[in-house]
């Protein structure tokens, strides 16, 4: 399928797909969420694909909602508008984001909702909505706290201010800062590790880590036993075993 406003691109195990808007620094009109919902659900539905990265082309990741069609946007309107991070989040594959740029509103929430977040040390970040008079609604008033605590984020979202990439990096929004030239190879990096595991193994971690995050200890470790119990059932296990033992490169299998 042939896209406008996304670049996606396979290689091997690892597909990344580009928010490819430059000149609006990437910002989301109604194109780039169903370009971008389809280029989801071709990946999530490949069985080549083991991990997915995220990125943005020029000097921004994505910089938000497209003001122009934001001016005539409904509040019926707004109960259709794709969300981009609960596509992110719903995904059965790992998503790796590799922040370029400009990462606020809507482009700090489809970050938010990656599995891992790296940051160039030219990506900014910040929930700005406020400043236009209205509030995050694509899931920063719910993952923001969730990542930095609740005080830290009412600041950034009832200031509306915007935060370098060393800070983002300080309070936990980031996993780690780079060099803007690293940044893709540092991606990449991880992205291949985490392809080499076992595929049923990793989607059951997420499974546990996502779902023990909602709920409380009891019953999150509760959830824990039954996935990890699951994993002693895996063919993958078994191999991952052996090659342990044998001392060899495991060949694993998604199953």
């Amino acid at each position: 399928m042939t896209y406008e406003n996304i670049i996606l691109d396979k290689d091997v195990s690892i597909a990344t797909i580009t928010f490819n808007r430059p000149d609006a620094l990437n910002a989301l009109n109604n194109q780039t969420r169903s370009e971008f919902g389809l280029a989801m659900a071709d990946v999530d539905a490949d069985p080549s694909i083991k991990v997915v990265i995220l990125t943005g082309s020029g000097r921004a990741f994505v910089a938000g909602s497209d003001i122009k069609e934001l001016q005539e946007t409904t509040p019926f309107d707004a109960h259709k508008i794709v969300r981009l991070g609960q596509i992110v989040a719903e995904i059965t594959k790992p998503v790796i984001a590799a922040v370029n740029g400009f990462a606020l509103g809507g482009g700090c929430e489809i970050v938010m909702a990656c599995d891992i977040i790296i940051a160039s040390d030219k990506a900014k970040f910040g929930q700005p909505e406020i400043n236009l008079g209205l509030i995050p609604g694509g899931g920063g008033t719910q993952r923001l706290p969730r990542l930095i605590g609740l005080c830290r984020a009412k600041e950034l979202i009832l200031t509306g201010d915007i935060i370098r990439a060393e800070e983002a990096d300080r309070i936990g929004l980031v996993n780690r800062v780079v060099p803007l030239d690293a940044l893709m190879p540092t991606v990449k990096e991880i992205a291949k590790k985490i392809a080499a595991k076992s595929t049923a193994a990793v989607k059951i971690a997420r499974s546990a880590i996502d779902r023990g995050v909602q709920v409380n200890l009891e019953s999150g470790l509760a959830y824990e036993r039954e996935m990890y119990s699951l994993t002693l059932t895996l063919e993958d296990k078994a191999e991952g075993v052996n090659a342990f033992i044998e001392k060899r490169k495991p060949e694993f299998k998604g199953k």
